[in-house]
């Protein structure tokens, strides 16, 4: 973007940092419920784990923006609390395989996501734009540990990840606005 001139159309800052800290806050959640059904010995767990970690700080980073910039948060924050969980929970009660595929699936909606708003962002927020390609590089190396971890030999992979890809569009949509 070289400048803003009337009739241009200005990046939704404030949705995109309402939906990101909805995603980073899901994915702690995702993250916990599969840490409460795995062995805490198991590879899967201990590779979760590190993930949770950095999700943690992407998830403190978006809240301190939102706190600097009065942005409000998603009103359905309650609903990913609870749908995160029994998501992780699921994927984990079915098998290390499917937790990996969860992530990911999850992680692939992720980069896609992060990806559009980086284009919308152009050079209207380099602050916002270089915490989005930080946080989105880490997302695609999450997606590509879970694929090395067994995520494409989890029973029904194309389906699960279908599923779970749809779910991420539709709690995207639903962030932005609610």
């Amino acid at each position: 973007m070289t400048g803003w001139r009337p009739g241009d159309r200005r990046p939704d800052c404030a949705s995109m940092l309402r939906v990101n800290q909805a995603g980073e806050y899901g994915a702690t959640r995702i993250y916990a419920g599969q840490l409460a059904v795995l062995r805490r010995s198991s590879p899967a767990s201990k590779l979760i784990a590190r993930m949770d970690g950095q999700e943690r700080r992407h998830l403190e980073r978006f809240n301190a923006l939102m706190v600097e910039r009065g942005v409000r948060p998603t009103v359905l924050q309650p609903v990913w609390d609870v749908a995160g969980f029994a998501l992780g929970a699921a994927t984990a009660l079915m098998s290390e395989e499917a937790a990996m595929a969860c992530t990911d699936a999850v992680e692939t909606e992720i980069d896609k996501h992060y990806g559009r708003q980086l284009e919308e962002l152009g050079d209207e927020d380099p602050e916002l734009a270089a915490d989005i390609e930080a946080f989105r590089a880490e997302e695609v190396e999450h997606r590509d540990s879970a694929r090395e971890a067994g995520a494409e030999r989890a029973f029904g992979y194309p389906l699960l990840t279908a599923a779970v890809r749809a779910g991420c569009r539709v709690a995207i949509g639903l962030s932005k606005r609610i």
